[in-house]
């Protein structure tokens, strides 16, 4: 498999709403590690308030550093914020100023969002608040289904087997949220081979285009 070309990238920002976000690339962020990307993880809730009862209420910041080391990623390199799940629209202007600091001490060359169309209403304030907060940076959004009404897709990713597997690996990792429908192997496979039928290829995934910067 060819090396991806986006310009040279160096690193890379994964940004999400919530531990398990990552579903919608983590092809991508194994395909990116694999040809030395330096990949940073940040996520704005550790959902505290969505753990199912009978499990220690922390137990996705935990669960959260396991997924990205299935893929690659640096414990320290994962970082979990303190926002409260579902109440991102209320803290707006705080998200983007931690995106603000992000973009200062990262200064990544590729930032992975929620697509502009995710209607959940934590990943909509990500993704409207990146646009924001990475000016001059390439912004890709990445597919969640569950939540989109209209995604769209421009460009693709090819994966291999190897690629999958780390996905599925990753999306394991998460004990405590195996009860969700979206999180079944099956599930996770089944897209990556709609979109690898998308391009001629075994497995994808795909993602919308918010900025594109070409050096």
């Amino acid at each position: 498999m060819n090396e991806l070309i986006f310009n040279g990238i160096k690193r890379a920002l994964f940004l999400g709403a919530h531990p398990d976000d990552e579903m919608g690339c983590s092809g991508l962020l194994a395909r990116l590690i694999e040809q030395k990307v330096d990949v940073h993880y940040h996520v704005f809730s550790g959902c505290e308030q969505s753990v199912p009862k009978g499990l220690p209420q922390d137990i996705l910041r935990s669960e959260v550093i396991a997924a990205g080391m299935a893929i690659g990623i640096p414990a320290a390199n994962i970082h979990v914020g303190n926002f409260r799940v579902r109440y991102f629209p209320t803290d707006r202007q705080d998200i983007l100023e931690e995106m603000v600091i992000l973009n200062k001490t990262i200064n990544p060359d590729l930032v992975l969002v929620p697509a502009s169309d995710d209607r959940h209403q934590d990943h909509a304030v990500v993704s409207q608040e990146a646009f924001r907060g990475f000016k001059n940076k390439t912004i890709l959004g990445y597919e969640l289904p569950l939540n989109s009404k209209a995604f769209e897709h421009e460009l693709f990713v090819e994966l291999q087997e190897q690629h999958l597997q780390r996905k599925l690996a990753c999306m394991n990792a998460y004990g405590s949220q195996q009860f969700r429908h979206y999180m079944r192997d099956e599930t996770l496979r089944a897209l990556a081979v709609v979109r690898g039928m998308q391009i001629g290829a075994h497995y994808a995934e795909a993602f919308e285009v918010i900025r594109m910067v070409i050096r």
